[in-house]
């Protein structure tokens, strides 16, 4: 049977340096290298990958998707623009309005200007719009039944609390 020697005074040859070092003091690295206490490197995280595993990708709870309700939109201060003296077209701005010529638009909220009253403007059944460019729309007050026309014309009003919105309103 082969015995081998404590070692208690024997030395040996580091694999990284070439360094003697009591072969007490001497690590075996994961490479099978034998180094000493001052050149001892751990393994490296990457040569040892987790287990990858399968990402779930339903949802336990899925909700389709849905289509936003309309809402009505607040605007501007004196967004309302009236015509020429003796006209019932009023152009309204909200940027970005998004809307088309033929949409029904109602509105909420107008103060009383230039000879048209609050309650001409805000029709119960909304007016059908024509689009004057992405930022501007307009709409005619004859088309309520009402007879309100612009008194000087050209000028802006409606208030600072007035909302476009649909002629319903979901809550």
């Amino acid at each position: 049977m082969t015995r081998y020697a404590s070692g208690k005074h024997a030395l040996g040859i580091s694999d990284r340096s070439g360094r003697a070092y009591k072969m007490r003091n001497m690590i075996m690295e994961w490479n099978g290298l034998l180094v000493g206490r001052d050149e001892f490197e751990t393994k490296q995280p990457q040569l040892m990958p987790r287990h990858v595993v399968a990402d779930p990708q339903a949802l336990q709870f899925a909700r389709p998707d849905r289509t936003e309700p309309v809402v009505e939109v607040l605007l501007d201060f004196n967004s309302f623009l009236t015509g020429v003296s003796g006209s019932s077209v009023i152009t309204v701005t909200q940027a970005n309005h998004g809307r088309s010529t033929g949409d029904l638009v109602r509105f909420r909220s107008v103060s009383n200007f230039d000879g048209f009253t609050s309650s001409a403007i805000e029709y119960g059944t909304g007016y059908s719009i024509t689009k004057v460019n992405d930022n501007q729309f307009s709409f005619d007050v004859s088309d309520s039944g009402s007879s309100e026309t612009a008194s000087v014309g050209n000028i802006r009003g409606g208030g600072g609390f007035s909302s476009a919105g649909p002629v319903t309103v979901s809550p």
